[in-house]
């Protein structure tokens, strides 16, 4: 094991850590209290069905070999995992069982099917019957007969049953809790109007066991939650007689066969239930049996019902228009004058629908070509894509279908794009394309015009909401250039497609010269600080995990550079005793999800700054479609490295990242700097100086 690194899955759970923090954190109000144990919940199922499926594919390969991908031998790794797994899960509880107390507060409370008043009990009946039971089938359960097939993301009630005067053990079943159809919460009626009682759909069914299991003549149940997170990787075949998007398609089916990676169940079941569906998943000791509260799933909790009437919205987290777009004037016009920088969410996303349907309405406008990895469930972009093929335009849409847990979505988008003669382009074999571009091309006055977007973050109205990313609307002829380049080699990729993007003036495109730009502003860096001078470097990402570019900070760290990041999740770098200068790394977690990749480099006082759609991984950088676009406007300059200082300035959000994964917050004498609330401030005060 190397000293220098951290594992990059151990990184990954202090990261979710910091999630659980807000969660536990009594200055963040109730209901995104609530949402961030939601969302911690969900990244474990991800982590879960990705992650931990990864290290145990690996340990059937010779540990000594894949020991350098991960760090450690993956067997030692999951061991770690679940031990921090467990200790997080008590936090959670304990976390959960504070708010509930807050929330008792507010005469909130969550009613189980023991504690009802006899209205309520009417109504959970009559609920019963007339939405939730056609959707509930039970399955019994036998020694002697197979397991019945567990949707991944799904949740089960084991149910023990049993009759009072019967001398035999219990018999079992299965539920499906089926809120895919019906939803997770229900509104229970209450004597009180300021009194607000909300029922899981799981008690629900349970309240209603008695009922379900009439026939039978049952007069005794318990029943428990329980979910199986399976692995999630989608195996293609090499079937030379079926197309790419064929290959997702039966890739998809596949995955329901995955084996399971965690088995998370209520500590208060059944016993013999228990150790009856261990049996039948075929799980051993080695496998992640997770004890746990009542609640599983709880990732619904990210859309927990709004029954807090006490809070109100600060002005802070709403969305402005950009000042260049106050005026009414036309998207297209602004853009063909000047750059103009976006930062979600902060500003509002309008301006690139409203570019897009410009576009698909504009006679002179003669093609648009966009890349989609994940859009929103009824995407605005997709239905102005939609317009403008009808309207004449040629458009082309390169659609990723390997985008994890969406490719379904994007395949049911194809099947929509390709009827409208919309040219639905699937990509390279073996490189995803993770890359944010679009170019418009028009004609008009003999004279061809080409303008577009490129940016950090997917091209998602809804996300933008919620994610901070930055999207750079431009004509520049040489970064629209270099996005052409990069649609030539989508729309007929070729075997020597990596000396085609070679070519890119503008852009840093990945796989391979990214790398090697990045590569060349670190030596440069390292240069003046070995001559004396001013050297510096920040880096923003998502992660940070690629052993080549770390071990290149870790020089630029011993020759004295003053290194910076800013990383939300993977951190695998460790500073080392021989450093000049110590790299300063803090990750930020707050309301709103850190998502940009933004690069700097002092450069002899020029500043050069890229904005990316690719973070620090081997993945991103080797085996992907990337691209980063350098920030030439003075005046933007300014704008995105002053985010990145104020950023940098966090003490109220921000943690350390360090060797020890304590992720202690940053806390000094300065004034308080929420990031998040001063990154709004500087740019709404834009707006009433234009």
């Amino acid at each position: 094991m190397s000293v220098h690194f951290n594992p990059r899955d151990i990184t990954w759970l202090a990261f979710n850590e910091r999630v659980l923090q807000e969660a536990m954190d009594e200055n963040v109000p109730l209901h995104l209290r609530i949402r961030f144990l939601g969302i911690f919940s969900n990244n474990l199922d991800e982590f879960f069905r990705v992650r931990v499926a990864g290290l145990k594919r690996a340990m059937d390969f010779k540990e000594k070999v894949i020991a350098e991908s991960f760090y450690q031998p993956p067997s030692k790794i999951l061991q770690r995992i679940n031990e921090i797994v467990i200790s997080q899960q008590q936090n959670f509880d304990k976390t959960w069982k504070h708010i509930q107390a807050e929330m008792a507060s507010l005469k909130v409370s969550i009613k189980n099917s023991k504690n009802l008043t006899a209205k309520q009990k009417e109504f959970v009946r009559q609920y019963f019957d007339e939405v939730v039971e056609s959707n509930v089938i039970p399955i019994l359960l036998h020694e002697n007969t197979p397991m019945p097939y567990l949707r991944d993301k799904s949740l089960y009630l084991g149910v023990a049953m049993r009759k009072k005067d019967w001398q035999y053990s219990s018999n079992y079943a299965i539920i499906e809790i089926p809120s895919r159809f019906v939803g997770r919460f229900v509104l229970l009626p209450t004597e009180d109007p300021e009194e607000k009682n909300v029922m899981l759909l799981e008690d629900v069914i349970t309240f209603n066991l008695p009922h379900i299991f009439s026939y039978f003549g049952y007069d005794e149940f318990s029943a428990n939650a329980f979910k199986v997170t399976k692995d999630a990787e989608l195996d293609l075949d090499n079937d030379i007689r079926t197309n790419f998007a064929e290959k997702i398609e039966k890739g998809l089916k596949n995955r329901r066969k995955g084996k399971p990676t965690r088995f998370a169940f209520d500590k208060d079941m059944d016993k013999a239930l228990l150790e009856l569906l261990i049996r039948k998943l075929n799980l051993s000791k080695k496998d992640s049996i997770i004890p746990g509260g009542k609640i599983h799933n709880f990732k619904h909790f990210m859309d927990f019902p709004d029954v807090f009437e006490t809070f109100e919205k600060p002005v802070e987290r709403t969305s402005f228009t950009h000042q260049a777009f106050e005026h009414g004037e036309r998207v297209t016009d602004v853009i063909l004058k000047e750059d103009v920088l976006l930062s979600f969410p902060y500003h509002k996303y309008n301006p690139v629908i409203d570019l897009l349907r410009e576009a698909a309405m504009d006679p002179d406008v003669k093609s648009i070509q966009i890349t989609a990895y994940r859009l929103a469930s009824s995407s605005k972009i997709i239905n102005a894509l939609i317009y403008a093929a009808r309207n004449g335009k040629e458009v082309i849409v390169m659609l990723e279908l390997q985008a994890r847990f969406d490719e379904e979505s994007n395949l049911k988008w194809k099947e929509m794009l390709e009827p409208e003669g919309i040219t639905v382009l699937v990509g390279i074999p073996n490189k995803k394309v993770h890359a944010k571009l679009c170019v418009i091309k028009k004609r008009a006055n003999n004279k061809t015009m080409q303008y577009g977007f490129i940016s950090t973050g997917n091209f998602n109205e809804k996300t933008a909401r919620i994610y901070g990313d930055h999207l750079l609307m431009t004509a520049d002829r040489g970064i629209m250039a270099d996005i052409n380049k990069v649609f030539n080699v989508l729309k007929k990729p070729k075997e020597d497609f990596l000396s085609v993007l070679k070519t890119c003036k503008n852009l840093l495109i990945c796989p391979e010269f990214m790398r090697e730009k990045i590569v060349h502003h670190i030596d440069k860096e390292i240069e003046e600080a070995k001559a004396g001078r001013r050297a510096e470097i920040i880096i923003k990402a998502n992660s940070m995990s690629d052993r080549a570019l770390i071990e290149k900070l870790y020089e630029a760290a011993k020759a004295g550079v003053v290194t910076k990041t800013i990383v939300r999740g993977i951190y695998c770098p460790v500073n080392q005793k021989e450093f000049k200068e110590k790299i300063k790394a803090i990750s930020i977690v707050d309301e709103y999800l850190e998502h940009a990749r933004v690069m700097y480099f002092y450069n002899k006082g020029a500043e050069d700054l890229y904005i990316s759609s690719a973070d620090w991984m081997t993945r991103n950088l080797d085996y992907r479609i990337e691209a980063a676009a350098k920030i030439t406007s003075k005046e933007l300059k300014k704008e995105l490295k002053d985010i990145l200082d104020i950023q940098l300035r966090d003490n109220v959000k921000a943690r350390i990242l360090d060797k020890k994964l304590g992720n202690e917050y940053v806390r000094n004498d300065k004034n308080d700097c929420r990031s998040q609330i001063e990154t709004y401030k500087y740019l709404k005060a834009k707006t009433s100086k234009k």
